[in-house]
């Protein structure tokens, strides 16, 4: 049982919600269907911490109160105090809750005061009673301007045939695009983060139009809505999963079948405008009521593209475009199209709220990348091509020069990654191009022939060349009950509009200069599947791009940690810092869509024709050199907590400590007491520092974790545990000669185990007294019975002890 102060806070507070709060509730008509109060309503998951190798979550946010309209409609929020504690005190939890969840109306209350928070008027008022559902309503309606007429689509309930409830962000997107309908906007967007359940929104949005029949005309009849993507995995997959509800109102339009008797219909912009054919225009401009455009920051949003011509054409019709990419300057036409976003769910958020993965970042170098490559004199390539006299670097690897040995190294170094983790953790490795990939795939299943002999399919390349093939691979390696494909390698195909929840290692063997493809990338390792053991995923970065993009001012996706290794010719590790950043602990190839990028003919592979080779080779292929892995860094987030900068574990450590503690005393006088001990070690836990890796990192196995603080630090003298039980054995002669000889036994056996595994063990004495050589006293209550006077007299003892250790 969890007997923590965080928790008997939460008790308290729930009791005195049931005494005091709801009988009021009651009495103002929430608990009256189809009206509802909810009680202690938890709305995330807590971030994931990877700390040490262990993985744990951190705080849930948790509402006392959610007071309901309907049973998808909340309208507030309630924060709980206990009646000794004034209703003020609630006010900011009840603000930030309230921001948080998209509501306008919060109140604080320990059940006798109540205070009442409204953001349509900007006032926070004392008030005598909780306002009613229809007041609420009413006040909410006059605040957004919404017809009271033409409310019935914002009520209309969700869909949840299929069991998933959406979350609160989700609701909160779902809301805000049916009132933007509802209030005749023409454009609308939402940025939601690879991951978090896009198809889920647009899903919910029509499903609430569809179902309260509402349409452009006002008319008795439902909508004809069309939901647009440029790839058909973007189609194919919602519209036979998530829009299965949806029944025969089902069509995919193609070239040979435009049927108009359905409602809900799904297509690709290559099956409506292919050269010769524009298949849009059998249906009348006016014929959508609802156009959904899925990652729109692509193609037709763009001024310059042919497929511009469906959306024109389609003008009467509501536009709602659903992208993964925050407002950037290359994105910018995005924006400038659809106006600002209506609602934002970012990366950093998903990770927050523990609905998405954090990630660890590595960092490889190899001797190429590090220093640049330049031909010797007069030096042919593989075909008996001079090679330019010039110094070529990373940007320049497999798009002017192709060299075997980097390749054979990149392979080398993830394959020892693979067997020194977990061999069967799905890969993804991104390469240059198609040719790049292929090669790629080569070197991994000569060096992984062992398994290669027992699964085939371990490694494979999924692109356009592949077809049919290739997607046979990608189903397998999507499956979370296959064991293979293991490693995919591709170059553009992948990087978007693929759910593979078990892909645990992204790696980054080309430079992604785009933040929007960046972010697209490490969303294919962002999905989590806990019960699968997927909690966190590697970055494993050879060009230095995540390096630059976590750089990047407004990049919204901290690391949970990054390492920077360094690889000799073997592919063998020279060197590894860790550096993990602060407060976090838990975790475009230069390719860019160019003009006319988007009008490549109909296919799945638009983006992958950029990189088809001519028939004259377009590179020099060196086939020789030695190339090495030379560094393997980690990164710290700066003092403002933004841009990355190398720093070893150890350092980071000592600047946290002293941010946390700017005294040694104060940090000192903190960890002597067992009770703030655990809150200095959650502290530090909750910032990435991991006791089981420092001591490893500074090399001091033997070091008690306070002093090992203090030496990185303040340079403090360093001690071992065994030197400090010495001391402690010579200053508690007045404390062991207040108990009888057994029980002095067991404190110097408790001293024993301290040299032998540390202060931290103290926190599960109950545990560590049921094994040897404790048990021969008997169990612990018996000990603590028989020896110490009962159990507060062994804690008190205890405590004492560790205030000696620590004197």
């Amino acid at each position: 049982m969890d007997d923590s102060p965080e928790r008997e806070a939460i008790k308290t507070e729930a009791d005195a919600s049931r005494e005091f709060i709801t009988p009021r509730l009651v009495e103002a008509g929430w608990a009256t269907a189809p009206h509802a109060i909810a009680e202690q309503r938890t709305f995330t998951h807590g971030r994931i911490i990877v700390t040490g190798g262990r993985v744990r979550r951190g705080k849930l946010k948790r509402a006392d109160f959610l007071l309901y309209l309907r049973r998808d409609y909340p309208l507030a929020v309630v924060e709980a105090k206990e009646p000794g504690l004034p209703a003020q005190s609630g006010v900011q939890q009840a603000r930030d809750y309230a921001a948080i969840l998209g509501l306008k109306f919060a109140y604080a209350s320990n059940g006798r005061q109540i205070i009442e928070i409204d953001l349509f008027a900007g006032t926070e008022r004392e008030v005598d009673r909780f306002a009613s559902p229809a007041e609420l309503w009413q006040r909410l309606l006059a605040g957004t301007a919404l017809p009271p007429t033409a409310v019935d689509p914002l009520l209309e309930p969700f869909n949840l045939v299929s069991g998933k409830v959406p979350r609160y962000y989700q609701q909160i997107a779902i809301q805000r695009v049916v009132e933007a309908v509802l209030l005749g906007q023409q454009r609308i967007l939402v940025t939601l983060a690879t991951g978090t359940g896009k198809t889920c929104l647009a899903f919910q949005v029509c499903w609430k139009l569809w179902s309260s029949r509402w349409n452009r005309a006002g008319e008795h009849r439902r909508p004809k809505i069309l939901f647009l993507a440029d790839r058909n995995l973007l189609v194919d997959d919602p519209m036979a999963k998530m829009f299965a509800p949806f029944g025969d109102a089902r069509h995919k339009i193609s070239s040979g079948d435009a049927s108009q008797s359905r409602d809900m219909y799904f297509a690709i912009y290559q099956s409506l405008a292919t050269a010769g054919e524009d298949v849009f225009r059998q249906y009348r401009p006016d014929f959508f009521d609802l156009v959904i455009i899925d990652e729109c920051h692509r193609g037709a949003s763009r001024d310059d593209s042919s497929w511009r011509a469906v959306l024109a054409h389609f003008a009467a019709a509501v536009h709602f475009g659903m992208t993964a990419t925050p407002l950037r300057e290359e994105a910018r036409d995005t924006y400038d199209y659809f106006g600002e976003a209506v609602y934002t769910y970012s990366l950093r958020q998903g990770i927050d709220d523990g609905f998405l993965a954090p990630y660890r970042v590595h960092r490889v170098i190899t001797s190429v990348d590090a220093a640049g490559w330049r031909p010797s004199r007069d030096e042919l390539d593989r075909h008996g091509r001079a090679v330019p006299d010039e110094e070529y670097q990373t940007r320049d690897f497999e798009r002017i020069v192709a060299l075997r040995a980097r390749t054979q190294a990149i392979a080398r170094h993830l394959t020892d990654f693979l067997r020194g983790s977990d061999r069967f953790a799905k890969t993804m490795v991104f390469c240059v191009d198609q040719e790049h990939a292929a090669e790629m795939r080569q070197e991994l299943v000569n060096l992984n022939s062992d398994l290669v002999r027992q699964y085939p399919d371990y490694v494979c390349r999924v692109t356009v060349d592949e077809g049919a093939i290739g997607r046979t691979h990608l189903a397998n390696f999507q499956d979370v009950d296959k064991a293979t494909p293991v490693i995919l390698t591709t170059s553009q195909l992948l990087t978007t509009g693929v759910d593979a929840e078990m892909v645990k290692n992204v790696v980054l063997a080309r430079v992604v200069g785009s933040r929007a493809e960046f972010k697209q990338i490490i969303g294919r390792g962002t999905r989590l599947k806990v019960d699968y053991g997927k909690e966190y995923f590697n970055i494993i970065d050879f060009t230095g791009t995540a390096t630059r993009h976590f750089a990047d001012l407004d990049f919204d996706g901290d690391p949970a940690r990054v390492d920077d290794v360094t690889l000799d010719e073997a592919g063998e590790v020279l060197s590894v810092v860790d550096a993990t950043p602060p407060g976090v602990a838990e975790p475009d190839a230069l390719y860019v869509v160019e003009a006319g990028a988007a009008d490549w003919p109909a296919g799945e592979g638009r983006a992958e024709m950029l990189t088809e080779a001519p028939a004259e080779p377009r590179k020099y292929y060196i086939d020789g050199g030695e190339v090495e892995v030379i560094g393997h860094l980690v990164y710290d987030l700066d003092a403002e907590g933004r841009k990355l900068q190398v720093v070893r574990y150890s350092d980071y450590s000592g600047r946290t400590v002293r941010s946390m503690y700017p005294q040694r005393d104060d940090l000192q006088s903190a960890w002597a007491d067992p009770d703030t001990r655990a809150k200095v070690l959650r502290a530090l836990s909750e910032r990435g520092i991991s006791f089981q890796e420092l001591a490893s990192s500074a090399d001091q196995p033997d070091a008690d974790p306070l002093d090992l603080l203090c030496h990185l630090a303040w340079n403090a003298p360093l001690l071992t545990r065994r030197q400090r039980a010495d001391r402690a054995r010579t200053a508690a002669q007045d404390l062991f000669s207040q108990y009888g000889e057994t029980a002095r036994e067991v404190l110097a056996l408790l001293l024993d185990k301290y040299i032998e595994r540390g202060i931290l063990q103290f926190s599960t004495l109950s545990d560590l007294m049921k094994v040897q050589p404790f048990d021969r006293y008997g169990s612990p209550s018996e000990i603590a019975a028989r020896h110490f006077g009962g159990v507060p007299g062994l804690r008190q003892a205890v405590t004492r002890l560790q205030a000696v250790i620590y004197r």
